[in-house]
Order: structure tokens, then sequence, then C-alpha cells
């Protein structure tokens, strides 16, 4: 993992998230207790990845600071949910998309090949966070997005 808990808790806070919804997954799930110790950071869990894109909506309506965290399959059971809120609503909303099995080279696991050209066919504006030198992206890519009031993913490779 790129990321300990209390690495991401620190790019969070920096750039002012005020809520991380999520559904951990075998990676992900190893910021838990970083992220339920957070002092300025709520951490909401969902059942389904498609609850997540609406709640973050209401939270940003509501002038709050949101990420949805959540693997690469749930990205793809939520598309529905992504297309209306971001695109038919306008609400922008930030992401950490764990991006399954991207660093196991001999993986046939086909959530790796579909993510980047899903992303691409949604016109969602991401960065790939894949190797050390990639993780000022996190903050910088994130900041952007938030001072420019528009939606933005980190896919992080695991």
């Amino acid at each position: 993992m790129l990321f300990t808990g209390e690495e991401i808790v620190d790019e969070l806070t920096q750039i002012g998230v005020t809520h991380a919804i999520w559904i951990p997954d075998n990676t992900l799930g190893a910021w838990e207790d970083a992220l339920v110790s957070a002092a300025s950071i709520e951490l909401l869990r969902i059942c389904r990845e498609g609850e997540a894109w609406p709640m973050a909506a209401g939270l940003v309506m509501g002038g709050r600071t949101p990420i949805l965290i959540m693997q690469t399959t749930g990205l793809f059971e939520s598309g529905d949910a992504l297309r209306n809120i971001l695109f038919d609503l306008k609400v922008p909303v930030i992401a950490i998309i764990g991006a399954r099995n991207w660093l196991n080279a001999d993986s046939r696991d086909t959530a790796k090949t579909y993510a980047e050209p899903i992303l691409n066919a949604w016109g969602v504006d991401y960065r790939v966070v894949a190797s050390e030198k990639d993780k000022p992206l996190v903050n910088e890519f994130l900041s952007e997005c938030l001072q420019d009031q528009r939606s933005g993913i980190i896919l992080l490779a695991e």
C-alpha cells in the first residue's frame, strides 16, 4: 500500500476533507483506525457504492467537503449514481478509488483492465497514483478539484 492510514488522513486533512464515505476493501481497510481517530474527518460507512455518490452530493450541497473511498469494482457498480450526481446534477465530488490488482502484473483481474477506459468513457478527470513518486498527486490534484469546484478521482494502485 502506498499510503498508511496516518498518511492518508494527513493528506485529506490538508485539503479540508470533512467526511470520508467508504466501503473498504482488503487494502484500503487498513486505513480504518486512522480515519476513525481523525479529529477533523467523520467516517461514514455505506452498504453499497451506489449510495456514496448521492450521500456525497448532499454533503457538498450542505457546505461540507466529502471524499469517496472505494475499490474499482465498487466504482463500476455505482456508475449510474456517479453519472447522475456528476453530470446530470453537476455536483463536484472527489474520490479515491483503489485500483485492485493494478500492481500485480500476473493478475488476470479485469478490474485493472477496465478502470481507465471506463473513467475515460464517462469523461471523469482522474490521476493514477501507482508509485512513491506519484504520491504528491493526491494533494495537488484533489486540491485543484476542490478549488475549481470540479469532480476528480485518484486511481490508487493496489
